[in-house]
């Protein structure tokens, strides 16, 4: 058994503990048939065992990250992290039988083992040594781009089931196609998003990115184009949306390669910076919602049609809506922060509010034209170069670092909050 550091001791109190969550869990039935007393004999197991767990990894997480990826020689992304860790300290974090398990349950019916990821990432991404290590490791291309990329370059085009990526005219067009249910985001559409954007960042004959949504074959919306209705809440209900595969790969994956790039070594790394960067442009048709709206906030251009609007109702689902609350105030300032994401405020795009989000506002009937007009505006290379430094003054790394820190515990402690469950549970319902 790995133990880091000199920390015998404590390691070994922590794996006492985490022993008794296993019998005590054992011993009781599954989390929805407990009794009020049961419950709480459960949650004081686990409770005991991740104070044990977020002590042990404030004094060691540089150890443990070191040992994991072999002194910062090996670039682990968070779920190979996560999967290392469970390999070589047991009990640290859950391993791949005890996810898998959880995986096949409702959320209602699951224990929580994320939160214990929540803890572990938690630690690392504080770390000044650690942490920008993980971060520049989930800017690294996709396993799954590399393979696209001969193929992509050859025709232009990539086929995915949530996204379909199109290069043409110097433009990665990358339209979200989940017709059927509004452009919901789960596990599969942050696995399309952030090969679509590796592969755009990627080709040398792209030079400016473009997201929009698809035309609809949903009945309210059959036909129209729509944005993104945010996270996809039935999934969520059916325990489906995970905290290292979406909540936490999208934030430290394609959208951070939005605003920071792609990170390249070896020969094709240019000699005046590791990261191949791009502007990007986004158009909203019909709505931005949750989800959506947070991806506006990292676009260099935002266009919406007249008719659209912009909702962040993470607050009212129970969860937080990804970076929103870090970055949202720069935009809109704090009362209207406050108002979007604490009161569900919707900001529609013919309000004057709305121009501190959105670039332009214009007619449905125009959107193409004007989306083409703005594309062009935003092909050269000084316009590269100043993004790359608005960027860098708007939103540091180490700021957006400390961030996700917090964020990878408290999300991950959401997903399990009662009233998420109960809200996810009723969505669920309606939507069978």
């Amino acid at each position: 058994m790995a133990v880091a550091g000199d920390a015998t001791q404590e390691w070994s109190a922590l794996t006492e503990a985490a022993e008794q969550v296993d019998k005590t869990l054992a011993a009781l039935p599954e989390p929805t048939r407990r009794t009020p007393q049961q419950r709480d004999e459960a949650e004081a197991a686990k409770n005991r065992a991740r104070a044990l767990r977020a002590r042990y990894l404030d004094a060691h997480a540089d150890t443990v990250y070191d040992r994991l990826t072999a002194g910062c020689t090996r670039a682990l992304r968070i779920d190979e992290l996560v999967e290392a860790a469970a390999t070589a300290y047991p009990g640290l974090v859950p391993d791949a039988d005890r996810l898998a398990q959880e995986r096949g349950r409702p959320q209602a019916d699951k224990e929580g083992h994320e939160i214990d990821q929540g803890i572990f990432l938690r630690a690392v991404l504080r770390s000044p040594t650690a942490g920008p290590h993980l971060l520049d490791a989930m800017l690294r291309p996709t396993a799954r781009a590399e393979r696209l990329l001969p193929e992509f370059l050859r025709t232009g085009v990539v086929e995915m089931e949530a996204v379909r990526l199109e290069r043409r005219d110097g433009v990665a067009r990358l339209t979200m196609c989940r017709h059927d249910r509004l452009n919901a985001e789960d596990n599969q559409q942050v696995d399309d998003m952030e090969t679509a954007v590796d592969l755009a960042l990627l080709d040398p004959d792209v030079r400016v990115g473009l997201l929009r949504g698809g035309e609809m074959s949903h009945p309210r919306y059959r036909g129209k184009r729509v944005f993104s209705a945010g996270i996809n809440l039935k999934n969520l209900g059916s325990g489906d949306i995970s905290l290292v595969d979406f909540l936490l790969r999208r934030e430290l994956g394609y959208i951070h390669k939005l605003v920071r790039g792609l990170r390249v070594e070896g020969a094709d790394a240019p000699w005046h910076s590791p990261y191949v960067e791009k502007p990007w442009v986004a158009a909203v048709d019909g709505f931005a919602i949750g989800g959506g709206a947070q991806l506006l906030l990292v676009f260099d251009h935002v266009l919406a049609a007249s008719d659209a609007y912009l909702s962040l109702p993470a607050a009212k689902e129970g969860i937080i809506p990804g970076v929103a609350n870090f970055r949202f105030s720069r935009y809109v300032g704090p009362r209207l922060s406050r108002q979007v994401i604490l009161e569900g405020r919707r900001i529609w795009a013919a309000e004057p509010e709305a121009r501190l989000l959105v670039d332009e506002v214009v007619d449905p009937q125009e959107l193409d034209d004007a989306v083409e007009r703005s594309l062009a505006r935003f092909d050269g290379e000084a316009v590269l170069a100043n993004r790359r430094m608005l960027n860098l003054a708007e939103e540091p790394a180490e700021a957006f670092r400390a961030y996700m820190a917090e964020f990878a515990l408290q999300q991950a402690l959401r997903l399990y909050g009662e009233d998420v469950i109960h809200k996810v549970g009723k969505f669920a319902a309606r939507s069978a």
